[in-house]
């Protein structure tokens, strides 16, 4: 199958290249010509505009986006005018589920067919394949499904689950979850959980990493230790070898736990990073979708708002808590 790619920036080229690797023919653009140009010396087609792009496919065009969310209703309203009824326009970023729906909604008016696809997989998809959540009309995603297939990780990657009886679209990798908006619901509430997961590994890894303030403690001064049991804090841990074990055999191991182990082998201290996280919307939308169904979340809710607080946003309700201490006599 032919399709195009507009994006081609962390993600976007390599599922270019998995997709050459797959059979697929692929007509390639970005913003900056000299990544398309760099794919068409691996085999796909370069194109310096979207009308070049559009002119390079065939119908019904399948056009792939991989764009941040904030720019997708601009490439969406240039295409409208360039494409035919029956064309295929598929956004795989991180999109709000909600303008799925409207979007779905508008370009069916003009007989296009759109498709949403949360796809997870980062900078190591190329190799491991992509995990795609997919919504839209059953027909479109069928398809499609030859594009799917070639991106996903596929059966061999993981052992099947015991309790499952048959196999389903789940065990390759990708799975059409429902009409428009499910595939980017889904891949909301996965990234809501991603955001719960790391911040779970990383108070545990902080928690040993100060397991030795008691000996710190003693050192500076035993008589005015904050302490009552400075003894029972006095581990120096090696937290790249604890998660190595981790990863081999324990109930938390994960890919997220492999990559945290990656970066603490190469950097036991972390001193390249600076400790303030950013947040791609994802985890605000998980958090709004619980409150709109009454559902609990506290645990992707305070992921959240560790977030803010690691970019320096409560310093201010800091210095309030810390003006009131005073006030009242510092207790």
């Amino acid at each position: 199958m032919r399709l195009g790619m507009i994006g081609l920036g962390r993600m976007g080229g390599n599922m270019v290249r998995r997709l050459l690797r797959g059979g697929h023919e692929c007509v390639a653009f970005d913003q900056n010509p000299q990544m398309a140009q760099a794919l068409a010396a691996e085999g796909a087609w370069a194109a310096d505009s979207l009308q070049e792009l559009v002119g390079q496919l065939q119908t019904p065009r399948v056009i792939w986006l991989m764009l941040p969310a904030a720019i997708v209703d601009g490439a969406v309203e240039q295409l409208q005018s360039l494409l035919a009824p029956g064309d295929i326009i598929i956004d795989g970023g991180n999109t709000h589920y909600v303008n799925d729906i409207r979007r779905a909604q508008a370009l069916a008016e003009q007989g296009l067919r759109y498709v949403d696809v949360g796809t997870s997989g980062g900078v190591w998809g190329l190799d491991r394949g992509y995990c795609l959540m997919i919504g839209g009309a059953a027909e479109t995603v069928a398809y499609l499904e030859p594009i799917f297939r070639s991106l996903a990780p596929g059966s061999g990657s993981t052992p099947a689950t015991p309790a499952r009886q048959s196999g389903t679209q789940a065990e390759l990798g990708y799975l059409h979850c429902g009409p428009a908006g499910a595939g980017h619901f889904v891949k909301m509430v996965h990234n809501g959980i991603e955001y719960g997961m790391m911040a779970a590994y990383a108070e545990g890894f902080n928690i040993l990493r100060r397991a030795n303030v008691g000996t710190v403690a003693k050192a500076a001064n035993a008589e005015t230790a904050p302490l009552e049991h400075p003894e029972h804090y006095q581990y120096d841990f090696e937290l790249a070898d604890i998660a190595e074990v981790w990863r081999r055999g324990s109930v938390i191991s994960s890919w997220l736990l492999d990559l945290t182990a990656n970066a603490l082998a190469k950097t036991p201290d972390l001193e390249n990073y600076s400790g303030a996280v950013a947040d791609s919307g994802e985890g605000r939308w998980t958090v709004a979708a619980a409150i709109d169904e009454g559902t609990p979340a506290p645990v992707l809710t305070a992921a959240l708002f560790q977030r803010f607080s690691s970019r320096g946003e409560d310093g201010f309700a800091c210095k309030i808590v810390s003006a009131m201490r005073r006030e009242f006599g510092g207790h």
